[in-house]
């Protein structure tokens, strides 16, 4: 019989799926944030933090849609996929915002000190900061919502709980009577 509780059969494929998705976009987002590009011109490392998101809301409201929904869009999966491959279908919403914005956030960070060494690629704290963004704003509109109907489906596969009568006491016996001889 196959078990569709937290600690089942259902529940490991899901976390299965979850990190083999997860290690799949990490490999993706380091095969396009990590490779060589080849420029004639690089501008300078923006190490000042919201410096470059001004000077892209400076240029227009649209250029700055285009330009910095790429940031944002980036590292969101992660804001689902994190808590898929941890399992924990019974998790605080508060800590598991904080676990996976604290990881994406940690992960977009990797990715920054990694672009260092690499030519072409110039480090910007803020996109650091629009990762982190997109990880928190994919938590919060998919993973709440997914963990109340999946415990919804997980209870309704449970059936109800069975109700056990109540159990009276037993008569007393005498036990320790001195007209029998365990000897």
């Amino acid at each position: 019989m196959q078990r569709h509780g937290p600690g089942g059969t259902a529940a490991l494929r899901l976390r299965a799926t979850g990190l083999l998705l997860l290690v799949a976009h990490l490999l993706i987002v380091g095969w396009l944030m990590l490779r060589p590009r080849t420029v004639l011109w690089v501008p300078a490392p923006n190490l000042k933090p919201l410096a470059s998101i001004s000077a892209e809301l400076a240029r227009g409201p649209w250029e700055a849609v285009q330009s910095l929904t790429g940031p944002v869009l980036l590292l969101a999966p992660l804001g689902v996929l994190l808590p898929m491959s941890a399992g924990r279908l019974y998790a605080s919403p508060v800590t598991s915002m904080a676990r996976t914005v604290f990881a994406g956030a940690m992960i977009a960070l990797a990715i920054e000190l990694l672009q260092t060494g690499v030519p072409g690629q110039v480090p910007d704290v803020d996109t650091v900061l629009l990762n982190t963004l997109g990880v928190a704003v994919a938590h919060l509109a998919v993973v709440p919502g997914c963990r109340s109907r999946l415990r919804r489906r997980y209870e309704h596969l449970r059936g109800a709980t069975p109700k056990i009568p109540r159990v009276e006491v037993a008569p007393q016996a005498d036990v320790l009577s001195g007209s029998r001889t365990y000897l």
